[in-house]
């Protein structure tokens, strides 16, 4: 017999809510299974009956393909262009025909080839490495060289057109462009486009070289590309060279290539 404490009587009584059970899941039941399977079936059955009828039917002609029948030109083929209107045809040549010729007065520079061509070594000789521009130029497919120059007075000019084959890249221009860089670090100068060259860029240099005993020397130079030519044209004189003196002679250059 369990024994009651004396107490118990007077203790509150605490009520335990009960758990309401959880509502149980409605079951899917064999009516629906019966309906999705016979949609199913409609949907399948649909589809045969729709592929049987297509097959049963003949094709639907297509539409002819036709094309309108296009004039032919009448009468005889243009003429060939000549060797003075072919640029190929006229690069191609001799190159030496390309240059600017000395003007009236001037002398002969006594520095460039007498025959008017540079070979690749003495062209490799006008950088500051020559062996390893050597190799370079090699690797940049350097065809030929063609160069004049002459002295006027105080001035002194050179023009050369360095030309490339191009079969595997576009060096006239990567020449061009590196000549332009260079150019551009020299202080104290100024540059322009050359008019109808797209590419063309002319400079003057207004710091003059000077050393002990020797008249100071200025610079100008112009550098473009046409083709597979690259142009480079260097004037030096003891006095200030002009914007207008080197892009005569860069303009009427290019104009001939």
């Amino acid at each position: 017999m369990l024994e009651v404490p004396g107490n118990a009587a007077d203790a509150p009584v605490v009520e335990v809510a009960r758990e309401e059970p959880a509502a149980p899941v409605r079951r899917r039941g064999r009516t629906a299974l019966l309906i999705g399977g016979a949609a199913l079936l409609g949907l399948v059955a649909g589809a045969c009956t729709g592929y049987l009828i297509q097959a049963d039917r003949r094709p639907t002609a297509l539409p002819p393909l036709s094309q309108p029948q296009l004039a032919q030109a009448k009468g005889k083929a243009p003429e060939p262009l000549s060797a003075a209107r072919d640029g190929q045809v006229r690069t191609d040549g001799d190159l030496r025909k390309l240059l600017l010729k000395k003007p009236r007065g001037a002398k002969p520079a006594d520095w460039t080839p007498g025959d008017g061509w540079m070979d690749l070594d003495a062209y490799a000789e006008t950088y500051e490495e020559p062996r390893n521009m050597f190799g370079r130029l090699i690797a940049d497919e350097f065809r030929r060289a063609a160069v004049t120059g002459w002295e006027d007075g105080g001035q002194t000019v050179e023009v050369r057109l360095i030309q490339f084959r191009q079969q595997e890249s576009l060096e006239a221009a990567d020449s061009t462009d590196s000549s332009q860089y260079w150019a551009d670090r020299e202080p104290e100068t100024d540059s322009w486009s050359v008019p109808g060259t797209g590419n063309g860029m002319a400079y003057v240099h207004h710091r003059p070289d000077s050393d002990p005993g020797y008249l100071p020397l200025y610079a100008a130079e112009a550098h473009a590309y046409r083709g597979d030519i690259a142009m480079e044209i260097w004037m030096y004189d003891s006095k200030p060279i002009t914007k207008a003196r080197i892009m005569d002679l860069a303009e009427r250059q290019m104009e001939r290539l």
